[in-house]
């Protein structure tokens, strides 16, 4: 299995600001959480991962289109995400629905039913979401030692 690294740093501003550094020359994101907690200065992490979503099925439709050969107008994708609070009472979202919407009828596109039926196949976030991630979390204090995690991969003495 052919395995791509991808790595993204953020760093805390004031209170629930983070400035989000992609590197590879693109412009860094702030993201904060809305008032009352935060500032509202920038998306959140849930619209983040919503916008994500979005993103990547637009994306994703755009290359099938483009893969048999159709030259598709501009796309636009809505995203809603549903908020609830599960058995802790914690807040999730349990489901999104997605609106993409072609800039022009499906008739002028080429094996239209095809793109239709593997578009989402395509898309990393969604499926990679919809599979579940496995996320190992690792808590490390100012001296790298290792707090929460796998100590197995500390540093030094």
């Amino acid at each position: 299995m052919d395995d791509k690294r991808i790595e993204v740093t953020l760093h805390q501003q004031e209170g629930y600001a983070f400035r989000i550094e992609f590197g590879d020359g693109i412009d860094d994101l702030l993201s904060d959480e809305p008032v009352p907690l935060g500032a509202g200065h920038g998306p959140n992490p849930s619209k983040l991962l919503l916008a994500s979503i979005a993103n990547c099925l637009a994306a994703s439709l755009t290359f099938a289109l483009r893969k048999f050969g159709n030259q598709p107008g501009p796309i636009t994708a809505r995203i809603t995400g549903l908020m609830g609070r599960n058995a802790e009472g914690r807040w999730r979202i349990p489901r999104a629905r997605v609106e993409i919407t072609l800039a022009e009828h499906p008739g002028v596109h080429q094996q239209f039913e095809r793109v239709l039926a593997q578009f989402e196949d395509f898309c990393v976030v969604t499926q990679s979401v919809r599979d579940g991630i496995d996320v190992e979390v690792e808590v490390r204090d100012a001296d790298g030692r290792v707090l929460l995690g796998d100590k197995s991969n500390e540093g030094g003495g």
